[in-house]
């Protein structure tokens, strides 16, 4: 059985999240700040008709709108191997998610949740090993509040 379009689409906005903050050179928290909640509910309504265009002009427009400043969180330019795609990022991030609560109703309070919290410092160190460690360690190291 594959994925289920609100999967898909909850990997799209994960992934469109990863791609405005490596652009703006932001964390993902300032992002889900600037978004707000009720604004990615939005986007993940819509996901499946932005998924078709491109990413770039999709996040150029959400920049200008919610007026999203550039930062200095630049995790690209210290990591000292390859950088893992925004694609890459954007499943860690929707595995997680759907790990922490398998209710699509609430996905994006999830996703706010894990994109705000002390773990998504740990997969942008690119250098480290977290960002592609098994989905089932993640989820645990995020349950139990810390590294194991």
């Amino acid at each position: 059985m594959g994925e289920s379009q609100k999967d898909n689409d909850l990997f799209f906005v994960c992934s469109l999240i990863e791609h405005i903050a490596r652009k703006t050179k932001n964390t993902k928290k300032y992002i889900i700040d600037k978004l707000e909640k009720e604004n990615i509910k939005k986007i993940y309504e819509l996901a499946e008709v932005y998924h078709s265009e491109n990413i770039e002009k999709i996040s150029d427009e959400l920049i200008k709108k919610y007026k999203i400043e550039n930062g200095d969180y630049d995790i690209i330019s210290k990591c000292e191997y390859r950088v893992p795609t925004i694609w890459e990022l954007g499943r860690i991030y929707q595995r997680l998610i759907i790990n922490i609560n398998k209710n699509e109703i609430q996905y994006i309070d999830t996703l706010v949740e894990v994109l705000s919290s002390w773990i998504i410092e740990k997969i942008d160190n690119y250098n480290s090993s977290m960002y592609y460690e098994n989905p089932s360690y993640i989820y645990e190291c995020y349950r139990q509040n810390k590294i194991i």
